[in-house]
């Protein structure tokens, strides 16, 4: 939570130094925020937040670490330093991109590209426990459909068709015979599947099957 003087205290994670140099110019010139700490990976970030318990860190979408994306690190953050709320930093101008932050449990979802003017108004809102995000990001995410119920991690159609008949019960054989293909094909596809979605049993991947409306 805030301090009493209302300074708005922020670990600030980016895998490129010079960004980071960048924004915390931007973000020093304020009399209202102070950078306790700087990330260049996700891990980094985890461990800066658990130790600082700031009012806000401002995460890179994109930057090395342990899992595929910042957003997977949402859940840890939530649980581990529940009071920090989460500023996405990013290039990616898909509105889903946005919708997905959001959902994960992000509080901003701000554009580099306008960083230097709406970074600060974000981290504001956010340390306040509202939502940020650009007038015209919003507009379009608002213009834009929800994404179908299915699988948002990049799955193929062949593999969606895969992960289906998994989730039913089939064996790997019985898959290839429905699907004609071989033995062997369905399980390159189980691999990549498991891959994409970062779930190795099969509990798991009926959980997700399910979470996804792939099986009713």
């Amino acid at each position: 939570m805030a301090d009493a003087d209302d300074t708005i205290s922020i670990v600030l994670a980016d895998d490129h130094a010079v960004v980071r140099r960048g924004l915390r110019l931007v973000l020093d010139g304020e009399d209202d925020l102070e950078v306790l700490a700087e990330a260049g990976t996700i891990d980094d970030a985890v461990r800066l937040v658990k130790a600082h318990r700031p009012d806000v860190v401002v995460l890179d979408l994109n930057m090395p670490g342990s899992v595929a994306s910042s957003l997977d690190v949402l859940p840890t953050l939530a649980s581990e330093a529940p009071d920090t709320r989460v500023v996405v930093l990013t290039m990616q101008e898909d509105p889903q991109y946005a919708r997905t932050a959001l959902a994960a449990g992000a509080n901003a979802y701000v554009l580099k590209e306008g960083a230097d003017t709406e970074l600060v108004e974000a981290i504001r809102h956010a340390a306040a426990g509202q939502v940020y995000l650009h007038p015209q990001l919003g507009a379009r995410i608002a213009a834009a459909p929800a994404e179908p119920s299915g699988p948002p991690d990049d799955l193929t159609e062949r593999e969606v068709e895969v992960l289906r008949l998994i989730a039913l019960g089939h064996t790997n054989a019985e898959i290839g015979k429905q699907l004609f293909l071989s033995v062997r094909t369905v399980e390159s596809h189980r691999a990549h599947i498991q891959q994409k979605l970062r779930r190795t049993t099969r509990a798991e991947l009926v959980r997700y099957a399910l979470d996804h409306g792939l099986v009713g």
